[in-house]
C-alpha cells in the first residue's frame, strides 16, 4: 500500500507519527472553526436553499445539521487540495465522520442537557472532544483511499442525508430534539 494513502495516515498499527497527529489537531479546529462560521448563514441569508445545510433556530437537531454541513464543508476543502495531499475518499470518510459525530456528541451531551440544561463551554469542550476523538476514529477508514466503491457511496449518500435533513427542518417533528428554547417554535421561525 501507498505509504501516503491519504494525509500523511499510514496503513499500519495504530501508532500515529508527527504528520498524523499534525493533521488530526488541525482537522479537528478547522471542523470546530466552520461550525461558527456557518452557524448565523441563515439569518443573514434565509432563504429555503440555506435551510436545507444552515442551522435555522437554536434546536438540537439545527445544530446537529450544522455539525453535518460543517464536515461537509472540510470535505470540499480537502477536495480542493488533494493532489497535495493524496486523498481518494474525502466524502465517504468525513460523512462517517460526521455520523459518527453526531452520534458520539448525542450520547454524551443530551443526558447533561436534560438534566442540567444548556452550558455553552461544557458544549462547546464537548463539541471539540468529539471531533477529536471521531477524527482519531476515521483516520482508519482513510486506509481504503482506493476503493472506487467508497467513494461512489460518498458521492451519494452526502445528497441523501441532505435530503433527509432538509425533509425535518421544513417538517420538524413535534418533539424536543427539534424545539428551538429560544424562539420557542419547531423548525423555521419565519414560517410560523
Amino acid at each position: 500500500m501507498n505509504k501516503y494513502l491519504s494525509f500523511g495516515y499510514t496503513s499500519t498499527g495504530d501508532n500515529m507519527d508527527k504528520k498524523e497527529k499534525i493533521f488530526m489537531i488541525s482537522s479537528t479546529v478547522i471542523i470546530f472553526v466552520i461550525n461558527f462560521l456557518i452557524h448565523n448563514v441563515y439569518k443573514i441569508l434565509p432563504n429555503d436553499f440555506t435551510a436545507i445545510f444552515f442551522p435555522v433556530n437554536e434546536s438540537i437537531y439545527e445544530h446537529m445539521k450544522m455539525l453535518f454541513t460543517s464536515y461537509f464543508i472540510y470535505s470540499i476543502i480537502l477536495i480542493l487540495f488533494r493532489k497535495k495531499y493524496k486523498a481518494n475518499n474525502i466524502l465517504f470518510t468525513n460523512l462517517c465522520g460526521a455520523v459518527l459525530n453526531i452520534v458520539l456528541f448525542l450520547i454524551i451531551y443530551l443526558p447533561i442537557y436534560y438534566r442540567f440544561g444548556e452550558n455553552m463551554i461544557v458544549t462547546l469542550i464537548l463539541l471539540f472532544l468529539t471531533i477529536l476523538l471521531t477524527n482519531y476514529i476515521i483516520r482508519f477508514i482513510y486506509k481504503k483511499a482506493d476503493s472506487k466503491e467508497l467513494k461512489i457511496a460518498g458521492i451519494i449518500l452526502f445528497p441523501i442525508l441532505f435530503s433527509l435533513g432538509a425533509y425535518f427542518t421544513f417538517n420538524p417533528l413535534e418533539e424536543s430534539f427539534f424545539f428551538d428554547p429560544v424562539e420557542e417554535i419547531y423548525g423555521i421561525p419565519e414560517k410560523k
